[in-house]
């Protein structure tokens, strides 16, 4: 059993439409990973997962890779260094809030969802949509065994 099958085919529709909603408000990129373990540190794991999905590649470093391990129940939000190296260490707290919150409630699909759209407003204040922008990452999730 796949970390997809925690979702629904509509589920995965939701989240995918709300990365592609927050990404229309901001030139930043984000990506949703999904696992069913994580076995380590989940920081380091999500840094590592996030050069695995060459993340690093956009031309404003400003991916954002928001990582879920289910059965774990651990989760972390890591942005690249353009992002880093301009916004306060406790940037990402109001999207972790947002996730620790619904997870709580048991609504996994709405935690990822508002957690991206959350994460593409705040994306938006350092690094605003541009009519040039093209999309330079897969909007749809990805998962782990």
């Amino acid at each position: 059993m796949g970390a997809s099958s925690y979702f629904t085919k509509e589920q995965q529709h939701k989240i995918t439409e709300s990365i592609r909603q927050a990404e229309l408000d901001t030139s930043g990129e984000i990506r949703v990973r999904i696992e069913r373990f994580c076995r380590e540190d989940v920081l380091d794991h999500a840094a590592w997962l996030f050069y695995q999905l060459e993340m690093e590649k956009t031309v404003q470093r400003n991916g954002v890779l928001i990582y879920v391990a289910v059965e774990s129940r651990k989760f972390a939000v890591i942005g690249d260094k353009g992002i880093n190296s301009i916004v306060p260490p406790d940037f990402w707290d109001s999207v972790k809030e947002i996730m620790r919150t619904q997870f709580a409630q048991g609504n996994l699909t709405d935690g990822i969802s508002l957690a991206v759209l959350e994460a593409g407003k705040l994306l938006k204040q350092h690094f605003q949509y541009r009519k040039d922008d093209t999309n330079e990452l897969p909007d749809d999730i990805s998962f782990g065994i």
